[in-house]
């Protein structure tokens, strides 16, 4: 019986194909959210092809920094976009988590395509960072990814730049739309297809310079999010308070050890006590509110306290009372409209 085959490893201008395709459709579909799960498993087909077809020219060796732009045949010269490629399917990845490795890995796939394409003078353009000379003076062109705030010229300077970028991109996009049926027919000759990969990489080279900007206007953001997340620190749980002994409220010290007796493995205390020890500790709900219910009955306390004594005074002022309750009946004075 025959071994079974292995199965056909995918050519590279499939992979190529494939995962360029894979971003046009993720790009243009706005049927779906970006972060639907079918899209992003889209994406993450795309970067696989992609990965993999820029392992191939790897190892193939199809590039070498020796050579000239005219020496790269015409259908090799389409795998300088893997990079761009690369980038641009990468930030569409979702998920705030991982939002700083997305970002920091364009980054790096645009500038890696960015600096190709300026070795090989695919077109004029500078790369981000480059200094540029103005009238004579020397300007650094930074990035707000260098953490240098860029000088008012070097403002200007990228402001008439991204206006540059536009007319161009769009004059490329009108030139690869008339090109694009007869290359995607396979009706085109050699020069023609030369020129729509020519186009296409000047294309993205705008788009890359644009990525680029705008990642190193996210990242500062996006790295200090990451910063206030690990300087949170959560809050200590507070500790359990042990569990209270269960005690009994006795009147007196005698009914203390009456049931103290009868419940030995029970805390007793006193009314009085159980008052003594909560007053010292400032946790009555009665402190620091007036006295004044307190010393009305310390009053009343006290005129007991002297009649049990025979105070003679306290006695005839009850005596006088009492009299007079005897000749004064209840409602005595309430007599108005009775008839």
């Amino acid at each position: 019986m025959a071994a079974e085959s292995e199965p056909e490893q995918p050519k590279l201008s499939e992979l190529l194909d494939k995962g360029w395709q894979i971003l046009e459709e993720v790009e243009g579909s706005s049927s779906q959210p970006a972060g639907a799960r079918e899209v992003q498993d889209k994406v993450k087909r795309g970067l696989g092809m992609l990965e993999q077809a820029t392992l191939m020219v790897s190892q193939l060796q199809l590039f070498s920094s020796n050579e000239d732009l005219d020496e790269i045949s015409s259908t090799d010269i389409r795998y300088l976009l893997l990079p761009a490629l690369l980038g641009a399917l990468t930030l569409k990845q979702v998920g705030l988590s991982h939002r700083l490795q997305h970002l920091e890995a364009a980054r790096s796939y645009f500038l890696d395509f960015l600096k190709r394409c300026h070795d090989y003078k695919v077109s004029s353009f500078n790369l981000p960072g480059q200094v540029e000379a103005v009238q004579g003076e020397q300007v650094p062109v930074r990035s707000a990814h260098a953490g240098v705030p860029p000088s008012l010229t070097a403002m200007a300077m990228q402001r008439q730049a991204k206006i540059e970028r536009y007319k161009q991109k769009k004059e490329l996009e009108n030139r690869l739309s008339s090109l694009k049926a007869s290359v995607k027919s396979g009706t085109a000759e050699e020069e023609q297809v030369r020129e729509y990969y020519l186009l296409h990489l000047q294309h993205w080279v705008c788009i890359a310079l644009e990525e680029v900007e705008s990642i190193d206007q996210e990242l500062p953001m996006v790295k200090a999010r990451e910063m206030m997340k690990g300087a949170e620190v959560t809050r200590p749980p507070r500790p359990a308070r042990p569990p209270m002994k269960p005690f009994i409220l006795t009147r007196d010290a005698l009914q203390a050890k009456v049931f103290g007796a009868g419940y030995p493995s029970l805390a007793t205390m006193t009314v009085d006590d159980w008052y003594e020890q909560h007053r010292s500790k400032g946790v009555l709900p009665d402190q620091g509110v007036s006295s004044k219910p307190r010393d009305e009955e310390q009053e009343a306390a006290e005129r007991e306290r002297k009649e049990e004594q025979d105070d003679s005074d306290a006695l005839q002022k009850a005596r006088n009372w009492d009299d007079w309750k005897d000749t004064h009946p209840r409602g005595y004075g309430n007599r108005k409209h009775m008839g």
